[in-house]
């Protein structure tokens, strides 16, 4: 059963969160390569009343159902490290292959314009956790199924996964279908 959520948070501002996020966002075409709009999110993460916001909305529905945050490189990492601040709760990161140097599970994954491998320490949570999944940007899914089926082999329950921008067109809710998805902002 796959459950979604669309936020429509204030911020202090009384400005929507989502709007917040759109008026900030810059967009980059062609990047990585020819065809590909690239939604940069760093110029959200450096306002700080944008990056408070995001990170109250992306947890608030969540409240009280997980032990910890995991990021998706590289800029969940920011996104989790803020969350796991706000919540009290423990952090974990979820790498590219090769960066983490202690045992680790590995899962392949395709991405919109390619394929790579993620890696868990199959060590940083006890089975039966509860992690909260967070990164910047949900496209096809396969990052993002990629690091839940990683938990889900170390015995870790997925809580739930949040964004900040969900790329509709591309359909990534499908990879990540049975788990509750929350999206910011989608397009």
């Amino acid at each position: 059963m796959k459950q979604s959520e669309q936020a429509q948070p204030q911020t202090s501002n009384a400005i929507p969160v989502d709007e917040l996020i759109a008026s900030l966002c810059a967009t980059v075409p062609d990047y990585p390569k020819p065809g590909i709009v690239f939604k940069d999110l760093t110029p959200v993460f450096a306002d700080g009343v944008a990056l408070k916001a995001m990170v109250d909305a992306l947890v608030e529905p969540f409240h009280g159902q997980f032990d910890a945050v995991a990021g998706v490189e590289a800029r969940g990492f920011l996104l989790a490290a803020a969350a796991a601040y706000a919540t009290d709760t423990g952090v974990v990161t979820v790498r590219k292959a090769g960066k983490l140097p202690r045992e680790v599970v590995s899962e392949d994954y395709s991405l919109e314009y390619g394929t790579a491998t993620l890696e868990l320490h199959s060590s940083d949570l006890a089975p039966g956790t509860r992690v909260l999944i967070l990164d910047d940007v949900l496209a096809t899914g396969g990052t993002l199924g990629a690091a839940a089926r990683l938990f889900e082999r170390c015995g870790v329950e997925v809580a739930g996964v949040g964004v900040v921008m969900e790329l509709g067109e591309l359909k990534g809710r499908d990879a990540l279908d049975g788990h509750r998805v929350h999206s910011l902002l989608s397009l």
